[in-house]
């Protein structure tokens, strides 16, 4: 099978060949390379296009391993084939490493962000910001955060609103922008370091072996991931003196909680905007995000022409997330509130709402800690339905 780098790409002319990009229309729609055509994966498996067989064709997908298939199809048919090297991933590292060369665009695009986070999107990601971080007590004087950095969208964006209240807030707090590397794929890696200069956000960086630990788990790997990453960066975070991680879970995160618990569990429980941790004495997990919508976050995204990587696992590459695979609960619970958002604009409110005002006396039970209710209990003992 034939590959192409994306620096060889760049020497052709246009029509020269045909490029096409098999990743979602969403993510064509936003960045692809030049003269790029998008021809989903789907479409692929419905059947061969019609194209041009006079000219070679280049496939392009998030990584570069699904157009091997796709390229794999177009030989046998009898085109002239090639795969993108690297993907949309090696395209985008190789954009951001030429904006993080020009100094002066760099230290513009910087306050472009700033700019745009306290003005154009003020209202719906600023004031939901800063309304969580009082309403739930996130921040208090003389905290030490770390500030979780994953390379996604939503913890780049959580970075910038900290920097922002450190400058225009009036509790004084200290910041760590921590991020983890527990065994990122060089192209990612690189795009996390490029977009965290292009933000302004100044890196503190420790590795671990959280992906070579994982790589031979079978059963649920991702959730075993998860509680390690978690407890590397408590430990780490503690080491550096933090008394408080950030993490970058949003308004959708909580509500996609709410209804898997009890859709799949049977409980009504959610995402905390705050917890108090059990095995690191001393150290609290924060969620500033809490009242931002993931569409505002987007939105932010896409104004500022922010290019981030999708997900960094590298064993993920064939899950819904990363364009491919069957989808998650949480996808499916995704899919289920785009549902209600297109019947009602207030249904997601009141799935979070409902949280956080939970009638004790319309429930059939209830446990806290050790505690367990049922309101058999005093039933004989409270007043009627009407007098309540």
């Amino acid at each position: 099978m034939k590959s192409i780098e994306i620096k060889e790409i760049e020497k052709l002319e246009p029509g020269q060949v045909t490029i096409v990009d098999v990743r979602g229309q969403d993510d064509y729609k936003r960045n692809t390379i030049p003269y790029a055509i998008n021809i989903s994966i789907e479409e692929f498996q419905n059947g061969l296009p019609d194209l041009d067989k006079a000219k070679p064709v280049y496939v392009l997908c998030y990584t570069g391993e699904k157009s091997e298939l796709i390229v794999e199809q177009l030989e046998e048919a009898g085109y002239d084939a090639a795969n993108i090297s690297g993907g949309y991933r090696a395209f985008l590292r190789l954009q951001l490493s030429r904006i993080v060369q020009e100094e002066s665009s760099i230290e513009e695009k910087t306050k472009e962000i700033e700019r745009s986070i306290i003005k154009k999107f003020r209202k719906p990601i600023w004031r939901k910001f800063t309304k969580a971080v009082t309403e739930y007590q996130l921040v208090q004087e003389g905290d030490k955060i770390a500030v979780c950095i994953s390379g996604g969208k939503d913890s780049m964006l959580m970075a910038k609103l900290f920097q922002e209240l450190q400058r225009h807030g009036k509790i004084p707090f200290e910041v760590v922008f921590l991020v983890m590397n527990p065994g990122y794929n060089q192209d990612n890696w690189k795009i996390i370091q490029d977009n965290a200069k292009i933000l302004g956000i100044p890196l503190t960086v420790f590795e671990s072996d959280i992906f070579n630990i994982v790589a031979g788990v079978e059963k649920n790997p991702c959730y075993l991931c998860a509680r390690m990453r978690r407890g590397y960066l408590y430990s780490h975070a503690k080491k550096l003196g933090c008394n408080k991680i950030a993490l970058g879970h949003h308004f959708d995160d909580v509500i996609e909680t709410v209804l898997m618990g009890m859709l799949y569990s049977g409980k009504v429980e959610t995402m905390m905007p705050k917890l108090h941790s059990t095995n690191f004495e001393g150290m609290e997990l924060i969620r500033p995000l809490y009242m931002v919508k993931e569409a505002d976050i987007k939105a932010w995204r896409d104004y500022n022409r922010l290019h981030f990587i999708q997900c960094a696992c590298r064993f993920t590459e064939n899950c819904a997330t990363c364009g491919g695979g069957r989808g998650s609960k949480r996808d499916e619970m995704k899919e289920l509130i785009a549902k209600f958002r297109e019947t009602s604009d207030v249904i997601e409110y009141n799935i979070f709402k409902s949280v956080h005002n939970i009638n004790l006396r319309k429930v059939i039970g209830y446990h806290k800690d050790e505690m367990s209710y049922n309101f058999l209990d005093d039933y004989d003992s409270v007043g009627s339905d009407e007098e309540r």
